[in-house]
């Protein structure tokens, strides 16, 4: 009797706040979305940002986030949840390419990556997620930090499947 084992195909989602207006962004994004459809499905959802006034207070700033939060757990559902925060665990390429491993297993098919807007994330976000992971101490744009997970999805991939690419 031969037992075959089928390949989870993996869903990745990434909830982002914000639309991206950039050309160079979008273009940027859909090449890597195009790239990484031979390993996974990914969808990307966009959810509205919040205008914060110039001299907006700390209390407000909680509330634009807060309404935002509450925009991105409506849309994670039954998901594993990796927040991108600042205070997050930090990998290496190599060691993200094993994570991407462990979400296989870890997620049952269904990951989700959040990215807040230029807030950041509010705290129910935080509490909702697994896990946060950080790509550094500094801010980019969330704009940017699209272009940046989406690149480092696809490395893990190429990682994982020893094909040329990440160095």
């Amino acid at each position: 009797c031969r037992i075959l084992f089928q390949r989870i195909v993996m869903n990745i989602n990434i909830v982002a706040v914000g639309g991206i207006k950039e050309k160079f962004y979008r273009d940027a994004i859909d090449e890597y979305a195009k790239r990484l459809s031979r390993y996974a499905k990914l969808n990307i959802i966009e959810v509205k940002d919040e205008k914060t006034p110039a001299d907006a207070k700390a209390l407000k700033e909680d509330k634009i986030k807060q309404t935002e939060a509450e925009r991105i757990l409506s849309k994670i559902g039954n998901s594993y949840v990796v927040a991108l925060a600042i205070e997050g665990k930090k990998y290496t390429s190599e060691s993200f390419a094993k994570r991407m491993e462990n979400y296989d297993i870890l997620s049952k098919g269904n990951l989700t990556f959040v990215i807040g807007g230029s807030l950041g994330l509010h705290a129910d976000v935080l509490d909702r997620a697994d896990e946060c992971l950080s790509f550094s101490d500094m801010t980019f744009p969330h704009q940017l930090m699209r272009v940046i997970l989406l690149e480092q999805i696809y490395r893990a991939y190429r990682i994982r499947n020893n094909e040329p690419y990440h160095k």
